[in-house]
């Protein structure tokens, strides 16, 4: 399929032929007829991917200390290769969209394949033939004039409806009352047609003439320059407009100041736009005035519950969600109260979007749809769009070469896991395999894979496939794994194995009954922190017959973001089974000993924790994982007491030896972090080859076992006896 798509690093906007975006449980494939181009959102995306590299950086400090910081902890060239690669990255754009659906989750009951539906979201309704949502991104299309649907070009213009229909709900402006909206861009035009629609005189502030025309012609009241609107506001409403919009975009602190002029007393303003809010507090101060700064399309919005997994709030509580916001919108439009036709500056094939990108600088253009090729919507899918991009056999001079394929081409897959493959001279990379279509397209392109799809099955029924990388997220690890080993694949399963006991449990009966089959599964964990270069230096020192270890890790993790799937005891599993598990590995590794009892405790936030193993080799582990401290500082640090040594590990960038009062250094302060992935991916490789030892699979399952004791001990407050393995 067909898929728009901006490059981060020079801002150049091209289309791609990409893999169909696969069906999850939530939500439904939508065929798209026509997705709108917002000049605002857009423009601003593009204008800052062209800024150069000092550009960025001026504009986007936050992203200047995120690199700076990584450098401190990673060291200087793995922070410039991570930075790169994110600039390297295509993103999908586009976050409002019309179209058909065609197939649906076995949790979306609410649609059904051939509804006429619009689209919402950034990540989902993008320019692209084929979209996936979830179910509270997506609503109905309702029905005007004869029975018909509104046309598809019209409900493309439902998200940014929505974000002008929320604005207009917080100002809670009632039945006659005056306002005025400073900005008659895309949203602006459209706030005040909805003001009108609830017969309140309104007011149109832009400094661009063609703009202000067309606020006349849709029904605008009165519409001024920003320099005279002062004058012709207070002419029409002389105690001053009862809510004021500022739709306006940019640096410029004049809307703001200008919103306190137009407003009356305890008037209300609301903030759509991205302005600066340095506000004139003596005005502000002198009218009482109220201002709340608009979040989107309303209720629901960067909630990962209710925008990602379906979750929708209580009506009771919540009657205007984003969902319910655009499905108001649309039947503003198909009731004939709000018209978006005068608002569609061009309509463009979709072959031509690239152009349209071009035109955004233009003060005259509003809005660009963009269209896409008839089908029919009653073909099955398969028929209706191709899921696999560049298959083919493997050649001669691949026969002798593992055949390795990888499911999941995330930001860790592209940044660690497919460079470490790349350099290895044994294998073939066959096939790549996202969700989304667009990261499997260009993991392909620049790894050099095979061919790109973007369902497993494609790699689990490819002959020339050996061995799977397996890198999605954590909630899905266990089960693609046993089905790459049903297929009889090789499996490589990035950590942690499982989200649950649960599902170890069922997973170990599922893994042995293969075994029972005749079948010979090889899996291996991503448990990486044992194959690095500090680990090895540190493990031959002590010496294979050390006993009675004590082990001190402290890990500087930092704070998730509030909706971080990792977070989600569902899908990532938590902090402690998701991340942790890599610590408790390499602490037992080190002990080479059998875990007895483990201990947890929570610090002051739900991410602090402290755990405490105990060995049967009288070895003793005590790992610190604290989410409070300064990022800058280094993220891991590992000393190890026994046998008269000690042994510093920081970072696995540096290495400290002490004995006899004398100090080995390996590395230095800017030097590369080595976790191992890159020794880690050699040894699968081996393995599958059959020339190295089995995967340790029973140290992964070990690690992922004391993860969940872990947890037992936090809710039990007490050390938990762990059962011999």
């Amino acid at each position: 399929m067909k898929q728009v798509v901006q490059l981060l690093k020079h801002g150049r906007v091209e289309v791609w032929d990409v893999p169909t975006p696969a069906i999850r449980p939530g939500g439904a494939l939508v065929l798209t007829h026509s997705s709108l181009i917002s000049t605002g959102t857009e423009r601003a995306a593009v204008d800052f991917s062209r800024l150069s590299l000092v550009g960025k950086a001026r504009q986007r400090p936050d992203l200047v200390r995120q690199v700076l910081n990584k450098a401190r902890r990673d060291g200087l060239w793995e922070a410039v290769r991570t930075a790169q690669s994110r600039l390297d990255s295509p993103m999908p754009i586009g976050y409002s969209c019309a179209g058909v659906v065609i197939e649906t989750g076995e949790q979306a009951s609410d649609f059904r394949v051939g509804d006429a539906v619009a689209c919402a979201g950034a990540g989902y309704a993008n320019h692209a033939e084929v979209n996936y949502a979830p179910r509270n991104l997506i609503v109905p299309l309702p029905l005007e004039g004869q029975g018909r649907h509104i046309p598809f070009d019209h409900a493309s213009f439902a998200a940014v409806g929505a974000i002008a229909l929320h604005a207009v709900r917080l100002a809670g402006s009632q039945i006659g009352e005056s306002a005025a909206v400073i900005g008659l861009g895309l949203v602006g035009l459209l706030i005040g047609q909805i003001l009108k629609a609830q017969s309140c005189r309104v007011a149109g502030v832009d400094p661009i003439d063609s703009r202000r025309a067309l606020a006349k012609l849709i029904g605008f009241d009165s519409v001024s320059d920003p320099q005279d609107a002062e004058i012709n506001c207070l002419q029409v409403e002389p105690a001053g407009v009862d809510c004021v919009f500022i739709a306006a975009a940019g640096k410029d602190h004049g809307p703001s100041h200008l919103a306190a002029a137009l407003a009356r007393d305890r008037a209300k303003i609301v903030a759509v736009g991205a302005i600066p809010l340095d506000l004139p507090r003596r005005e502000y101060y002198r009218k009482e005035l109220s201002l709340v700064v608009s979040r989107s399309y309303g209720p629901g919005r960067y909630d990962s519950d209710y925008e990602d997994h379906g979750r929708d709030y209580p009506v009771g509580y919540v009657r205007w969600t984003e969902r319910e916001n655009m499905r108001a919108f649309l039947n503003l439009l198909a009731n004939g109260r709000v018209n978006v036709e005068p608002l569609i500056t061009h309509r463009i094939p979709v072959d031509s979007a690239p152009s349209a990108y071009e035109m955004l600088s233009s003060p005259d253009v509003l809005s660009v749809v963009i269209q896409y090729p008839a089908k029919t919507p009653s073909l099955p899918v398969s028929d209706v769009i191709t899921t696999k991009i560049g298959a083919r056999s493997k050649t001669a001079t691949d026969r002798k070469r593992i055949g390795l394929s990888l499911i999941g081409a995330g930001m860790f897959a592209k940044d660690v896991l497919l460079p470490a493959v790349r350099r290895m001279q044994s294998v073939e990379l066959r096939g790549v395999i996202s969700a989304g279509g667009l990261n499997a397209r260009f993991a392909a392109e620049k790894f050099g894979f095979n061919y790109c799809a973007s369902e497993p099955d494609d790699v689990f029924s490819d002959p020339a496939t050996d061995a799977v990388i397996i890198a999605t997220r954590n909630d899905s690890h266990a089960a693609l794994a046993l089905r790459a080993l049903r297929a009889g694949r090789a499996v490589f399963v990035e950590k942690p194995l499982c989200v649950s006991q649960e599902e170890l449990c069922d997973f170990a009966k599922q893994f042995s009954a293969l075994r029972e089959e005749g079948l010979q599964p090889m899996l291996m964990v991503g448990f990486n922190r044992r194959f690095a270069p500090a680990t090895a230096i540190v493990k031959e020192f002590f010496g294979p017959e050390t006993r009675g270890l004590c082990i001190q890790y402290r890990i500087n993790a930092g704070k998730l973001p509030d909706d971080s799937w990792v977070g989600a005891a569902e899908q990532g599993g938590g902090r402690i089974v998701s991340e942790m598990c890599h610590f408790l590995d390499l602490a037992a590794y080190f002990a080479a000993g059998r875990p007895i009892t483990i201990s947890a405790t929570r610090g002051a936030t739900t991410d602090d924790c402290v755990i405490v193993l105990e060995f049967d080799n009288n070895a003793l582990a005590t790992i610190g994982f604290y989410s409070g401290g300064d990022r800058s500082y280094s993220k891991e640090r590992v000393e190890i007491f026994g046998s008269s040594k000690v042994a510093v590990i920081e970072d696995f960038r540096r290495v400290w030896l002490i004995k006899d009062g004398k100090t080995k250094r390996y590395g230095h302060p800017w030097s590369s972090s080595d976790k191992g992935h890159s020794a880690e991916i050699a040894s699968f490789c081996r393995a599958v080859e059959g020339r190295g030892g089995a995967p340790l699979l029973d140290d992964a399952i070990r690690a992922t076992r004391l993860t969940f004791a872990a947890l037992e001990s936090l809710k039990l407050n007490g050390p938990v006896r762990l059962e011999a393995s």
